[in-house]
């Protein structure tokens, strides 16, 4: 296999790999802010009913 063909497979291997990482961490930021938005509304919700 010529270096140049070993060097893009390498770099594309590279780049899916940078890409799954990317999603997964993306999809854990959105489950953190999720989280962080269902306990505002918890007390929120608990602020009105104190009203």
């Amino acid at each position: 296999m010529p270096l140049n063909h070993r060097l893009a497979t390498a770099t594309l291997f590279a780049a899916l790999l940078f890409g799954a990482s990317a999603c997964n961490t993306m999809q854990g930021m959105g489950e953190d802010i999720e989280s962080g938005g269902e306990g505002l509304q918890h007390e929120a919700e608990e602020t009105q009913d104190e009203l």
